[in-house]
């Protein structure tokens, strides 16, 4: 089994990497200082796919598989973790339990402005007298936040 980056790889691991230089790092310590959460940042990632990765086009997503998905992931994160981590958790917790487990209706609603950055999503799991248990969670009602700048 070959384990060498293909060329699209490197292509999307050098085009990652450009964007986190250019977008990323010059405000990584204002950011946690401040504890800011840029928003600004992750729409522009939606612009150029990194938020849709593993939706597939008909979704407005970028239709790319795991391996370019570790690669955007790496190249984020090597600039700053958070970002990474945050990227990460909109792409799999959010975005890809939709798609795995969404309706077609569901996956038409949410999943375009999912995956281009204009709604940020998260994976909501800690609730008040149940810590961080799935299975004890008592929402009645979900809330959503929509990040509209």
């Amino acid at each position: 089994m070959e384990f060498a980056a293909t060329e699209n790889q490197q292509m999307i691991a050098q085009t990652v990497k450009d964007f986190a230089e250019k977008h990323i790092r010059p405000n990584v310590m204002t950011w946690d200082e401040a504890q800011d959460f840029p928003v600004d940042v992750f729409k522009k990632m939606g612009d150029i796919g990194l938020m849709g990765l593993l939706v597939p086009e008909q979704y407005q997503g970028a239709g790319l598989g795991y391996f370019e998905y570790v690669t955007a992931i790496v190249e984020v994160a090597r600039v700053c973790g958070s970002v990474g981590l945050s990227m990460a958790a909109h792409n799999s917790l959010c975005t890809g339990h939709i798609l795995a487990f969404g309706n077609e209706e569901q996956k038409k609603k949410w999943l375009p402005k999912l995956a281009t950055g204009q709604w940020i999503g998260a994976w909501g799991l800690t609730e008040a007298n149940t810590g961080s248990d799935a299975m004890r969670m008592q929402c009645g009602k979900a809330r959503w936040r929509q990040l509209d700048n």
